[in-house]
């Protein structure tokens, strides 16, 4: 097996197929999951790209050649991947590419109990055996199917009772991925009529990408929402781990919203809990957190960074900007499912309209996150910290990138990791004085802006 580091990411494996991610690769992964993790039990599932399921069984093939028995639990949500890793006590591996194009594909790793595997925490040293020829134990093991997807919804629905809510039309745009297959099992026998987009399991995605973190991407659903008269949207992206909402009049809710909507309910279950939100959170998510009883935590941006302070202090809740959502009785994993459910619950619980009740939760303007294309993005970052880190009432903090804070507004300012590319989040008391903030920023870093 040749170099891998191209396709070994900080989170998980993912390249284009078959040129840089093929069977003979997700075999030899699988072996050394299988080594390094030393389980007598591994789980495998995987979405709806041409490639997944063959991938799959490639992985399994690896893992069971190394002594490991393989439960294969064939088409899943990523989130789906870590209720079997959690309430089965064993190591997962879910092929998906999330929302990438219909060319990528990759692979998500867990330990046991849904434990992330990072490039920190194993992701490296699987590459390590993956790349050399790892001989074969003495013992193969066996392979098994079974389906999880009833004790997935059941799961799901005990957490987050919507049984008894006001009855309420849904629009579900599943973007082809796996909520087409999740959705109907979850809502099955709920108050609840479903307003089906693209339900049907495509890995091409025929319609749009899906990824509802990009504006274009979700216009189908707000437009569906609106021609329905339906009370919320939902857009899932492709391993429909990640959530997104559309109120009834077609309009994006925030998922710092839906954020310190959920982190009241956890709070009302669970009075003086932590709640962990990330940096670029809206500043409404802890002052909201703080009113209802809660203590904020603040982490970086990234779900590594967010699993393991909830690990850390047993936190009940966090939120991401993503559209992440990850919750302490899912064994510290993201669901966009048990998000949905949260959001169902609320708006169901009362009679006002979603907009209205979201209202509570949206108190600042938020310019969104905008990229910026830099030749040099530390240097054009050291522009913008010299240009703002002398006025007065100013705070710099570089705990990931660049964040200034005034009394009523913030900026944060990061790179990415992969591409050279600065990524912009701003927010402020009041529309226009956000889009000052954001486009002086701006002008700093395209260079448009003499300091």
């Amino acid at each position: 097996m040749g170099d891998l580091a191209s396709i070994v990411k900080a989170y998980d494996i993912r390249g284009v197929v078959p040129d840089q991610l093929d069977e003979g690769v997700a075999e030899a992964v699988g072996a050394a999951f299988a080594k390094v993790t030393g389980a007598a039990t591994i789980l495998t599932m995987h979405d709806m790209r041409v490639s997944s399921g063959p991938l799959a069984a490639a992985f399994g093939r690896g893992a069971a050649a190394q002594g490991a028995n393989v439960v294969a639990a064939g088409l899943g949500s990523t989130d789906m991947l870590y209720y079997g890793s959690g309430e089965a006590g064993i190591p997962g591996a879910m092929v998906t590419a999330s929302h990438n194009p219909p060319q990528y594909n990759g692979i998500k790793l867990c330990r046991a109990g849904a434990r992330p595997v990072g490039i920190e925490t194993g992701l490296k040293d699987i590459q390590d055996l993956a790349e050399r020829s790892l001989p074969r134990a003495p013992r193969t093991g066996s392979v098994t199917t079974v389906d999880l997807l009833p004790g997935y919804a059941d799961y799901l629905r005990k957490l987050v009772d919507i049984s008894a809510i006001r009855p309420l039309t849904v629009a579900v745009d599943a973007g082809n991925g796996m909520a087409g297959h999740t959705v109907p099992k979850v809502f099955e026998g709920l108050p609840i009529t479903v307003i089906p987009l693209y339900f049907e399991l495509d890995g091409t995605f025929p319609n749009h990408e899906a990824n509802p973190i990009e504006p274009e991407n979700v216009l189908d659903l707000q437009r569906a929402v609106v021609e329905h008269h339906a009370d919320i949207g939902l857009a899932f992206d492709g391993d429909a781990d990640r959530c997104f909402v559309v109120d009834e009049h077609g309009e994006l809710v925030s998922p710092s919203a839906l954020t310190a909507l959920i982190a009241t309910r956890e709070l009302a279950r669970e009075p003086g809990a932590t709640i962990i939100h990330n940096l670029i959170s809206s500043r409404a998510v802890p002052e909201i957190i703080a009113e209802h009883g809660g203590i904020a935590l603040r982490t970086r941006v990234g779900h590594s960074f967010i699993k393991a302070e909830m690990a850390r202090t047993g936190a009940v809740f966090g939120g991401e900007h993503s559209g992440h959502f990850y919750f302490r009785d899912f064994w510290f994993a993201d669901s966009g499912m048990l998000a949905a459910l949260h959001t169902l619950a609320a708006l169901g619980g009362q009679a006002r309209p979603l907009s209205q009740l979201m209202a509570d939760y949206a108190r600042y303007h938020a310019s969104g996150e905008i990229n910026s294309q830099v030749a040099d993005p530390a240097r054009a970052t050291a522009r913008v910290k010299q240009a703002f880190a002398g006025r007065a009432g100013v705070r710099v903090e570089e705990l990931d990138g660049l964040t200034v804070a005034a009394a009523d507004w913030w900026f944060n300012l990061r790179p990415s990791n992969t591409e050279p590319l600065l990524r912009l989040n701003a927010e402020a008391s009041d529309q226009a004085a956000m889009a000052a903030l954001r486009d002086e920023v701006l002008g700093i870093v395209r260079n448009e802006k003499e300091i």
